[in-house]
């Protein structure tokens, strides 16, 4: 509908000068625009906008268009990518280094403001989603990996092995320099801003990079507490769902249900605060939380506030794993639905050693038993030799619909896994 347009656009892309480059690919021009008027793909595809490569201005994607991520796409340093509430954007499918991404590197900044009734949604080209709508008919929580992810960076402090001050995110070759997180060269940042992320809805993504290398429905590195992250939900992803890699950026109303690995994974000194979040665990997830500490001599802890945790029954997933120096403060918990075997797990002597310096702790854990545990206290396991007094005694057992703390799940009520899920918040 746009064909006019083709001609002017592609001929101002071509003049700008590339610099986005992958493993398997010539270098890419900073910004392309296709108009695509011949369907391709999945239902709903139509007239949609590709985008491939780096955006080196500003731009605004607009509720009327939707947009196709051809590989990754990169807001570069300086640059800043607006996108209206009620958005559709689609990734292709492809592994490697032809995978889909959206990318926004250190120094650029993202505004995907949603509402709840606008969402912006990120999905894969096989959802027969269309303009207007906030769901598809074909796909479900269970299509995972089918394109990439959502991938945030910054410059705030981050806790490195060798206390290097930058590192590589994982899932982008390192010969891309775009995929550089932390301060580097110039001192950190920790009130760093990369946008806005509120009312977004990330399904289907984690595309295989490697061996055992996927993209998570959204990475943050080094992001900054300017950085507003609020009522961000990801479906069925096929590795983590929200990963933090050191940085200080706040995350509140969030949503991660299906996905292949872990729902939330702090590393690297995390220091924000993570409050009211919602984990649904499905038939190939691990843990509900995984939590890694510094892996350098920077110190850093996060705080969990309000979370509520939904097992998978017998599967095997387990509640949480605090493993490698970790350190955070985990409060107000409301777990049901688990197996017997399910626990919330100190890995070694460094974690029991934290939780008895109080750098790791837990209060006010309600757990509805699953049949054959006695005690709440029974799921706490300490896998180290160091002794923890006392560890356990945080959680009080309940019965389902009685607890009293957890996340504030109507703050949730727009989510996809709520309406078109069926989870019935």
């Amino acid at each position: 509908m746009k064909n006019l347009l083709l001609s002017a656009l592609a001929i101002s892309a071509l003049a700008l000068t590339g610099c986005i480059q992958d493993d398997d690919t010539p270098i890419i021009v900073e910004e392309t625009t296709i108009i695509n008027n011949n369907n391709s793909g999945s239902e709903g595809n139509a007239d949609c906008i590709t985008k491939t490569g780096g955006i080196a201005l500003d731009e605004t994607w607009t509720a009327d268009n939707c947009y196709i991520l051809d590989r990754k796409v990169v807001v570069q340093e300086g640059v800043t990518l607006t996108i209206e509430p009620g958005t559709i954007i689609k990734g292709t499918a492809g592994t490697g280094s032809l995978s889909s991404a959206l990318i926004v590197a250190r120094g650029g900044k993202l505004i995907a403001e949603g509402t709840a009734t606008q969402p912006i949604i990120f999905t894969s080209v096989s959802d027969n989603i269309e303009i207007g709508s906030t769901s598809g008919t074909n796909l479900n929580e269970n299509n995972i990996g089918l394109w990439g992810g959502v991938i945030v960076l910054g410059r705030a402090s981050g806790s490195f092995a060798g206390n290097v001050t930058e590192r590589q995110i994982e899932g982008i070759p390192a010969s891309d320099s775009f995929g550089l997180y932390g301060p580097g060269d110039s001192p950190a940042v920790d009130d760093d801003n990369s946008g806005i992320l509120k009312y977004v809805s990330i399904r289907h993504g984690g595309s295989l990079l490697g061996a055992e290398n996927e993209i998570n429905g959204l990475t943050l590195g080094s992001v900054g507490s300017g950085t507003t992250i609020d009522n961000v939900e990801v479906i069925g992803n096929k590795d983590d769902g929200i990963e933090f890699f050191g940085g200080t950026v706040n995350a509140s109303n969030l949503l991660v249900w299906a996905v292949g690995d872990d729902a939330l994974d702090v590393d690297e000194a995390y220091s924000g605060t993570i409050d009211n979040a919602v984990v649904v665990l499905g038939a190939n997830s691990d843990h509900g939380l995984e939590i890694d500490g510094p892996e350098g001599t920077l110190n850093g802890a996060c705080t969990i506030n309000n979370l509520t945790m939904i097992g998978n029954g017998d599967v095997g997933s387990e509640y949480a794993d605090y493993r490698s120096n970790a350190q955070a403060a985990t409060n107000n918990v409301y777990a049901y639905g688990f197996g017997p075997s399910a626990d919330v797990e100190l890995d070694n002597d460094g974690v029991a050693t934290n939780y008895n310096n109080g750098l790791v702790s837990f209060s006010n854990w309600q757990v509805v038993l699953p049949t054959g545990v006695n005690a709440a206290g029974d799921i706490f396991v300490n896998n180290g030799s160091v002794a923890t007094p006392g560890y356990g005694t945080e959680a009080t057992a309940v019965a389902q619909g009685s607890q009293t703390t957890g996340a504030n799940t109507a703050n949730l009520s727009w989510t996809y896994a709520n309406t078109a899920g069926g989870l019935g918040f």
